[in-house]
């Protein structure tokens, strides 16, 4: 194929045979330059395929005195088996190992820090969980510091309390005291055998393993026992309490309504990346809705659920029901009067697959149907009554993706749609006059000006004018039959430089730069303005707005004086 005159080929069976070819020169010890040494068994392999799937690793052949010399690593506490099923995956892609050693080969993954492994094997040991064996891999979960595996294995544990309760395993549950914090008019079932087996939790660790009661009863595990007889998480409630029954050596009863949806409303916002898109609600008015999230790469245990609703007229930020899932490095549209977000992350190194729509009538978010692969990274825009999501992260983070899907709203179906051109993630993505447009990205490492459109008539993607500057995690909006490509970063730092693409000419311009740089920021055309939203400046999340006048080619900080012109 040679679009616009660039000759582009991908000759996929070369990369398959090439790395069969690399395995078999492993297994036969021709070129191999690294000796793994585990518990007496030696493995060899090249250093630059297990850096490339191992970060541990690359740290240590990056640290190596003679970077050109052999290199030996040494573990004396993974199982051999484990690891040469990681050096299989690490060359083949291919993951297979016995249900026996799953476990091990969770823990090898975790020490060479291969996430993706690691949650691999967590999936499958979730899908093998129940009543029975649901303790023994709590304990397990715990040992790795899994907290994905221990909430989902603590919502099982909390549902099917009663019946767990029976097995000796329980005892060896590290809680003592159990606050059981009741509905107004709900009654716990059972609580009884509840009492009596914390009792005998207190006996065992007391009388059998000689802690100290004092110490123990430190150890507070908080439940909500909701209407629906589920056992949920505490933690989040606030406010004052109504303590109708205290045994302080055993167990607290605690009697408080339960929470409210606007108690998200006193959720702590942080300045975080921000993406913004404007939705129009019930009253025929245009508001801009953002959904708050830290980026992943800089913290990623504080990915959020919350979203905040900002309105120009009255120059206020409130918030609305937060998303099901808590996520980042996600884009996201309005479809059909409704906000949809796909993909992302989740803060435990998982792409996500699952998605959701937010209706402003009903302040909800309901699922909708997963997409066929995990992305994060992902552009998504609609046009002509479809969802598309183009290019993102593969599972590990270190390269682009071809991938592009649409979403039939009606149907409830998402649909292959024709591959890029260019393997892309964090693309500017935005519909035009019946196209979709894909701005700059990245395609591994190195950010790209390339711009690709897409046309859903015949299925195609046709390479158009570059942009001026190479930037990802630009923000994109469309104003006045123009495009705008806002911010970004260029491989070394934020930008602040903006440019204007105008289809009749095929062309980009450069426009006035914003006062803030600033990459990953929402941007909306909103009554005659562009606003920028967040985003980071290379040293800081940013929480505040800025605004762009197309009259006067100005950037300038938001104040309520700028909607003087609405």
């Amino acid at each position: 194929m040679i679009p616009n005159g660039y000759l582009v080929f991908e000759d996929e069976n070369f990369i398959e045979s090439s790395v069969a070819k690399l395995n078999a020169l492993r297994k036969s010890g021709q070129f191999c330059d690294v000796k793994l040494q585990v518990c007496g068994h030696e493995m060899l392999a090249h250093r630059a395929v297990l850096a490339c799937c191992s970060p541990y690793l690359f740290e240590i052949f990056n640290n190596d005195s003679d970077p050109h010399g052999f290199s030996h690593v040494k573990f004396d506490d993974l199982n051999p088996a484990a690891v040469e099923i990681l050096m299989n995956y690490a060359y083949t892609a291919q993951l297979k190992a016995d249900k026996e050693l799953v476990k091990d080969v969770y823990s090898a993954a975790k020490k060479l820090k291969m996430d993706r492994v690691r949650q691999v094997c967590g999936d499958y040991i979730l899908s093998r969980m129940d009543v029975q064996n649901c303790i023994s891999y709590r304990n397990f979960a715990s040992q790795m510091g899994d907290t994905r595996l221990l909430g989902q294995i603590d919502s099982c544990i909390q549902e099917n309390l009663l019946e767990i309760s029976e097995q000796d395993e329980f005892l060896k549950l590290p809680r003592l005291k159990l606050e059981v914090i009741l509905e107004e008019n709900v009654s716990l079932p059972s609580n009884g055998k509840v009492y009596t087996k914390v009792i005998n939790w207190v006996q065992r660790s007391v009388w059998e393993n000689g802690k100290n009661l004092e110490e123990l009863m430190e150890e507070v595990q908080t439940l909500y026992y909701t209407a629906d007889h589920k056992m949920l998480d505490g933690s989040v409630l606030d406010g004052q309490a109504e303590v109708f029954g205290i045994d302080d050596d055993h167990i607290q009863f605690v009697q408080k309504t339960s929470p409210r949806e606007n108690s998200h409303r006193q959720i702590h916002s942080m300045s975080s990346g921000i993406l913004s898109t404007p939705v129009q609600t019930n009253k025929d008015e245009w508001k801009i809705i953002a959904s708050e999230k830290t980026t992943c790469g800089y913290n990623r245990e504080e990915c959020l659920r919350t979203v905040e609703c900002f309105d120009p007229a009255t120059d206020g930020w409130i918030f609305i029901a937060p998303m099901r899932t808590p996520r980042a490095r996600f884009q996201m549209a309005v479809l059909m009067g409704q906000l949809y977000v796909t993909g992302g992350s989740n803060g435990h190194s998982d792409e996500l697959c699952c998605g959701e729509t937010y209706n402003p009538n009903t302040n909800e978010w309901t699922p909708v149907p997963e997409l066929r692969t995990n992305r994060c990274n992902a552009g998504v825009c609609s046009l002509n009554g479809k969802l598309y999501i183009v290019g993102g992260s593969d599972p590990y983070g270190q390269k682009g993706l071809k991938n592009c899907d649409a979403f039939d709203p009606v149907s409830k179906t998402w649909t292959n749609c024709a591959p890029l051109i260019t393997r892309r993630h964090q693309a500017a993505v935005c519909g035009l006059d019946g196209y979709l447009y894909v701005a700059g990205g990245a395609e591994s490492w190195n950010c790209l000006n390339t711009v690709e459109r897409y046309n859903p008539e015949n299925n195609t993607w046709t390479l158009v004018s570059p942009m001026n500057m190479a930037r990802r995690g630009a923000g994109v909006a469309v104003y006045d039959g123009k495009i705008f490509a806002v911010g970004g970063f260029d491989g070394t730092h934020a930008l602040s430089c903006v440019e204007m693409f105008d289809p009749a000419k095929n062309e980009w311009k450069m426009m006035g730069s914003m006062t803030s740089a600033r990459s990953n920021a929402g941007v909306a055309a909103v009554n005659r303005l562009l606003y920028a939203v967040g985003g980071f400046d290379g040293n800081a999340f940013l929480n505040n707005v800025e605004v762009y006048n197309p009259e006067t080619n100005e950037w300038s900080p938001y104040t309520k004086t700028n909607l003087s012109s609405l």
